[in-house]
């Protein structure tokens, strides 16, 4: 019988907040986030903050005394809100918890002049970092993802980052492109890397269901391409100066996203907003939740405040635990710890010793000590390392 109780839980992991705003100006025809297209009579954006703000009252007794140890506001297009309605939602999470000076407070923003003419107006209410959707410089490229900015635009967006204050910026690459060939993507890399970025992403365009380029597949690179693309892009951004501390992140020292870290590293994590999902720690009665929102931002708008905005609960069964943990965690390039382990799943790490053997005798993993992580071979080859730990049918 599957056990949904965790009897070793004894306290939370860190608690982050990510906020959810759906619209954009168009869907990517990549893209399979919960976005939708703005249109004057859909961005209700004093409707969508105000349900936002009673989202979250509604959501605090769950997480009565936590601390909130970032914030991650995503899209969609955020920076297609104003300044005003993302300082009252900043204001309200304030007004129920007690960042901290240092907390970070990301937005993602597309490259687009008019969003980033709003920058330094975001840095003044209290957003310290940004995230910008950059995706390539090249324009055909651009052109081929459906995108809606050009390189240059980029490179105005980047510097009126910086101008408006920004220390702490993250620019989104993808790679394995619509006909792009090795020196496209390492010449798209030697652009960011002469920008006064601190964070690059860097990752390969993945052809998603229920997107136009499901349904209308472009010529993508091959294999033998996408590997060398990887590979060498990612030894150029470790010679930049980059360090890749997770599969597809690579950061200026200190410059880690603390947000994605403590997914990766199973913390946990309120989402609010359409479609947002969460996991959430119940030390009390020894279980981790999961919980999703109404996907449709109408029906979110009508139902936030109360329980029917929740349209998905469920409590993780013990086998569910190891594997979520396990899909996270051996993403990091330093591994996770035995303790780390025990913490964030209230499991001991004996309670997977066979399936760290079986790992181990494949070379997928090294122990190291206390500390456990995916081998070069296991990092190449994750979906397999992770069947090891996948339940039973």
């Amino acid at each position: 019988m599957t056990s949904h109780s965790v009897e070793g839980l004894n306290h939370e992991p860190p608690l982050s907040l990510y906020i959810h705003l759906p619209w954009c100006v168009k869907k990517c025809p990549y893209c399979d986030f919960n976005s939708h297209e703005f249109r004057s009579a859909t961005l209700a954006e004093k409707t969508y903050t105000r349900a936002l703000i009673q989202d979250l009252e509604y959501s605090l007794p769950g997480i009565v005394q936590r601390q909130i140890t970032s914030v991650f506001i995503g899209g969609g297009t955020p920076s297609l809100f104003s300044a005003a309605a993302l300082a009252e939602m900043l204001h309200a999470v304030r007004a129920r918890f007690s960042l901290k000076p240092e907390t970070e407070i990301t937005l993602e923003a597309n490259p687009g002049t008019a969003e980033a003419e709003r920058f330094k107006v975001y840095r003044e209410i209290g957003i310290n970092r940004l995230s910008i959707g950059v995706q390539s410089f090249d324009d055909g490229k651009l052109s081929s993802l459906g995108r809606i900015h050009d390189g240059n635009e980029a490179l105005r967006a980047i510097g009126m980052a910086v101008e408006a204050g920004f220390k702490n910026i993250n620019i989104d690459l993808m790679f394995g492109l619509p006909g792009q060939t090795l020196d496209e993507a390492l010449t798209d890399l030697r652009t960011a890397c002469a920008q006064p970025v601190t964070h690059i992403s860097w990752y390969q365009l993945t052809i998603e269901a229920n997107t136009v380029f499901y349904r209308y597949p472009p010529p993508l690179p091959v294999d033998d391409e996408l590997w060398k693309m990887q590979m060498q892009g990612l030894d150029f951004l470790n010679d930049e100066g980059f360090d890749q501390y997770e599969i597809s992140a690579c950061a200026r020292t200190d410059r880690q996203c603390h947000h994605n870290l403590n997914y990766w590293r199973f913390g946990d994590y309120l989402g609010i907003g359409a479609g947002a999902h969460s996991k959430l720690t119940d030390a009390g009665n020894n279980q981790i939740r999961r919980f999703v929102r109404h996907r449709l931002p109408e029906a979110y708008m009508q139902k936030a405040g109360g329980r029917e905005v929740i349209v998905e609960e469920r409590p993780l069964a013990r086998e569910d635990v190891i594997l979520e943990f396990m899909m996270n965690a051996l993403r990091l390039r330093e591994g996770f710890s035995s303790s780390l382990f025990s913490a964030h799943t209230g499991l001991e790490i004996e309670d997977i010793r066979p399936l760290l053997d079986i790992a181990g005798t494949r070379g997928f993993i090294l122990l190291q000590g206390d500390v456990i992580k995916a081998t070069e071979i296991g990092k190449n080859h994750l979906n397999e390392l992770l069947q090891i730990f996948m339940p039973p049918d």
